[in-house]
């Protein structure tokens, strides 16, 4: 089962997919780490904006995420699904969509089979709608994360639960 884990910046959505990793073994990598060599490093450079390292580049995304949102729409040119496809191919989670053509593509395509949307709202703003076209509508499952670790730990499991369920059903 293909799992999508969405939801607005620093809302726990890395944290999400650690707990389905360790609880139910399932791999992830955060679709910012796969696609940023292969597209917004180029993207960024063509703007004249450039890094020592790799790391410097990642840690300063939340400057420029209307950037690494282009880069990653132009990078699924012509197919709005490639980075979702090229993803799966290698993980179960895709971590950190944030664009309704590429969700509505892969939906279109059947290689997305289930959503969850990850909210923090009460305690964290909801990100620009210049970087992030989604929301918990968009989703098939919403975790509220506004509480302490171990209740998110428990309604990641419940969602995972409901996954499985959905997908047998």
């Amino acid at each position: 089962m293909n799992l999508m884990v969405l939801g607005n910046a620093r809302h726990g959505k890395d944290t999400v997919c650690e707990i389905l990793r360790d609880w139910f073994g399932l791999t992830f990598e955060s679709s910012s780490k796969f696609v940023a060599e292969k597209a917004v490093k180029p993207w960024l450079a063509a703007k004249g904006i450039t890094y020592p390292d790799f790391p410097t580049m990642y840690a300063d995304r939340v400057n420029h995420r209307s950037d690494w949102h282009d880069a990653i729409a132009a990078y699924n040119i012509p197919d709005p699904a490639r980075l979702g496809k090229e993803l799966y191919a290698e993980f179960d989670i895709y971590c950190g969509i944030r664009s309704r053509l590429e969700l509505d593509a892969l939906k279109k395509q059947g290689v997305v089979h289930f959503t969850i949307f990850v909210d923090a709202l009460k305690r964290l703003p909801a990100e620009s709608s210049d970087s992030m076209k989604l929301s918990s509508a968009d989703a098939d499952y919403i975790i509220d994360n506004n509480g302490t670790r171990g209740e998110l730990d428990a309604k990641v499991i419940r969602a995972y639960s409901y996954a499985l369920a959905a997908e047998w059903s």
